[in-house]
């Protein structure tokens, strides 16, 4: 399918990154050495335009629509605080008419551990992204149709009427169930097209723990849906009715891996609706991804099309 319009709602917050030798266990004090205070967030971009678009707080999106009657645009929720994030979006090409700002609370936010490996930590609180409702939603599908794509992760209330509802008018239903926790269970996820899972989150929707497990019981429970499982840096898998596909990762610096599974998210999603192979979506996404934990922070480390598009060329490993 060519798609021709995206629509995008995100999660937005202003997250903090403090740098720490290990991550702060149960029970532990320690005082914190640096600190990064940094806009956390990934990247969905269109590649026919070339053009970015930052997922902002945590690099994690919410919502994010993919349609075909033209233009962009990013729906969601920030709190009173929240020029600053939508200042943020639109200087990487985001229009944000369809953000709204909800009086009396802030927008979400988080605390970000980083260790000396560059592995994090996060500790959430989801402020405005948690104020949706059905009129909110119902609002935003209706520039949606048969065929469109929702993107969604377990950032937001609402899911289980949002994916109802775009199923209803015939739209394809990709989940990140990130951060997992409990109410992944309850939402109808027989309706989903794609899952996009780490090991943690696969183990936790399937109660299997080995890889070869893990992707066969997604085959048996949504026998209709594509999983991309990602493996760190063992690499990734996409498995489908057709396909059974492996990409490894690629060697490079580990800075901070705040953001990175995103990053992967955003790059493999938006080449994938637009009808490139899924193995070229893994290879540019797992590229995105290695260039992305090479650097400090998140939405800020987050690479352009071409700087991915240069390092797939020029990689030597």
């Amino acid at each position: 399918m060519k798609s021709e319009k995206c629509g995008q709602s995100f999660f937005l917050g202003r997250p903090r990154g403090y740098t720490v030798d290990e991550a702060v266990l149960h029970d532990e004090f320690r005082f914190l050495e640096a600190l990064r205070q940094r806009f956390a967030g990934s990247l969905f971009y269109d590649p026919r335009a070339g053009k970015s678009y930052c997922r902002a707080g945590l690099g994690q999106y919410n919502i994010c629509f993919h349609g075909k009657a033209g233009g962009d645009a990013a729906g969601g929720g920030v709190g009173e605080d929240g020029d600053i994030l939508l200042d943020m979006l639109k200087s990487r090409g985001v229009n944000t008419d369809s953000v709204i700002k909800i009086d009396n609370i802030t927008s979400g936010h988080a605390i970000i551990q980083v260790d000396s490996h560059g592995q994090n930590s996060i500790l959430l609180y989801p402020g405005a992204n948690r104020r949706m409702t059905p009129e909110l939603i119902d609002r935003e599908l209706e520039k949606y149709s048969c065929g469109d794509w929702l993107l969604i992760q377990n950032e937001t209330n609402c899911l289980e009427y949002i994916m109802r509802a775009a199923n209803k008018k015939g739209m394809k239903i990709a989940f990140n169930p990130s951060p997992m926790d409990g109410t992944v269970s309850t939402l109808p996820l027989e309706l989903v097209d794609l899952f996009l899972v780490n090991e943690i989150e696969g183990a936790a929707v399937t109660g299997k723990e080995i890889t070869e497990e893990i992707t066969a019981e997604f085959e048996k429970l949504f026998p209709n849906a594509a999983v991309i499982l990602t493996l760190g840096k063992k690499g990734s898998i996409f498995k489908s009715e057709k396909d059974m596909l492996f990409q490894p990762s690629y060697c490079g610096t580990v800075k901070d891996t705040t953001g990175a599974g995103d990053t992967y998210t955003g790059f493999f999603i938006a080449n994938y609706i637009n009808g490139v192979s899924p193995q070229e979506c893994m290879r540019i996404a797992a590229m995105a991804s290695t260039v992305q934990i090479s650097r400090d922070g998140a939405a800020i480390a987050i690479p352009k099309k071409q700087e991915v598009l240069n390092a797939l060329k020029n990689h030597c490993c």
